[in-house]
């Protein structure tokens, strides 16, 4: 339950607040064990933002909705402008978490704040989130804090989540209407097959005339479908749920990312998002004083491919047994020689956190003509495809009627 206090410190001075408990006993223990004497506690019964967020999400504890990306990166922005202004760390997250139009949000920025009053690290509390705060997130906080740099670390993350929000979007919409094309091409195929093309076999079948090969190859494939079209559907299900089993683990993970790494027009739009990654992360955890080999492991956790997750953790491996960082990265073949290259020019001449940033920059711009390039070959390929289909469905049916009209004439 959230309850509101307030209560008398050590020096006298009254405050109040709110916190979550799971009783008014447990509550009054907790605020007597940080050496308050307390005034009142009672529960908070108004409507307000954070309880219309427990009606829709649930307790505080469990949160049911996944903080959206575009959230992280308005939280950041706005976290770093209040650090700059000189708010305590426990007054930032109490007013964001009041403010925040995010539900789920200000769910889990509560309970951050809740943690801080009670004494525990900024950056701990975070990870006591690992739902909303990633590891990546967690580290370059706890870097903030040893360094007194909260300010500009959660400016570089919001720069750095927005940059991964603009690249997801891109992605999802370069593939979006591909999609959606070919699902509506298949639903209309399969109504075609199922419903039409039967009454048009019946109709053939009474003027006892001979077919073309095109229209009987099409009349099987009809008959193929009512025939045995639930016993597909079936089989389809069946297949996904074992897909979906075999995904889950990590010798599927790392066949299905592979397979992504062959494909010809993917192959080279993966790699690229890869590096971007990969640059970015490395700029935004150098500059902000964490370890290069911790810098690796984390890198790993937030790149979203086995395979390279795995080559990561043998770069970490190399360079934590003393081979420079660009000999661990030639050692791959995935690794492109010009990123080798840059990362011992910024080795040698100490400049490695500007070096990624243009790095991160330069793979950035060749993820979006890589996306434009894979929409230019897609669409093209799939208007021929499409043509292709719908002209042979179109020659079966009317083929036979002009055979038809033929014999009559």
């Amino acid at each position: 339950m959230l309850l509101k206090y307030k209560v008398i410190d050590k020096d006298g001075v009254k405050t109040d607040g709110q916190m979550d408990s799971a009783s008014k006993d447990v509550a009054i223990s907790d605020l007597q064990k940080r050496g308050f004497n307390i005034i009142s506690l009672e529960e908070v019964t108004t409507d307000t933002a954070l309880d219309r967020a427990e009606a829709s999400l649930g307790s505080i504890g469990t949160p049911r909705r996944k903080v959206k990306q575009k959230d992280m990166v308005i939280f950041s922005r706005q976290a770093s402008t209040l650090f700059e202004s000189g708010v305590s760390a426990l007054k930032t997250f109490r007013l964001l978490a009041a403010e925040n139009s995010s539900p789920a949000l200000q769910i889990i920025l509560t309970r951050v704040a809740d943690s801080i009053e009670k004494g525990v690290s900024l950056s701990d509390a975070l990870n006591e989130n690992p739902e909303t705060f990633s590891s990546f997130y967690v580290s370059m906080v706890k870097s903030g804090e040893e360094t007194g740099k909260l300010k500009e670390v959660f400016l570089y993350l919001a720069d750095y989540l927005d940059r991964d929000y603009d690249l997801a979007q891109k992605t999802k919409k370069a593939l979006t209407y591909p999609a959606f094309v070919i699902t509506t091409f298949i639903a209309v195929m399969i109504v075609m097959f199922v419903f039409i093309i039967p009454k048009m076999a019946a109709m053939y079948a009474d003027q006892g005339q001979t077919l073309p090969w095109v229209t009987q190859v099409v009349l099987g494939i009809s008959s193929f479908f009512v025939d045995y079209g639930i016993f597909l559907l079936f089989g389809l299900i069946i297949f996904g749920w074992l897909f979906v089993r075999y995904s889950m683990t990590e010798e599927g993970r790392y066949n299905i990312d592979e397979f992504k790494l062959n494909i010809p027009v993917i192959k080279n739009l993966y790699q690229k998002m890869f590096l971007t990654r990969l640059a970015d992360n490395m700029n935004t955890m150098l500059t902000s004083g964490v370890p290069i080999i911790r810098s690796l492991e984390i890198t790993a956790g937030v790149v979203d491919n086995v395979v390279y997750k795995r080559m990561l953790a043998r770069i970490s491996k190399k360079v934590s047994d003393g081979l420079p960082l660009s000999k661990a990265f030639f050692d791959e073949p995935e690794i492109p020689v010009v990123l080798v290259q840059m990362i011992k020019i910024g080795e040698e001449t100490g400049e490695l956190g500007k070096i990624l940033k243009s790095l991160a920059l330069f793979y950035k711009r060749e993820v979006d003509d890589a996306i434009d390039t894979s929409i230019s070959l897609i669409e093209p390929l799939m208007i021929v495809g499409l043509g292709l289909g719908v002209g042979f469905l179109v020659a079966a049916v009317l083929l036979p009627m002009y055979s038809l009209s033929a014999d009559i004439s």
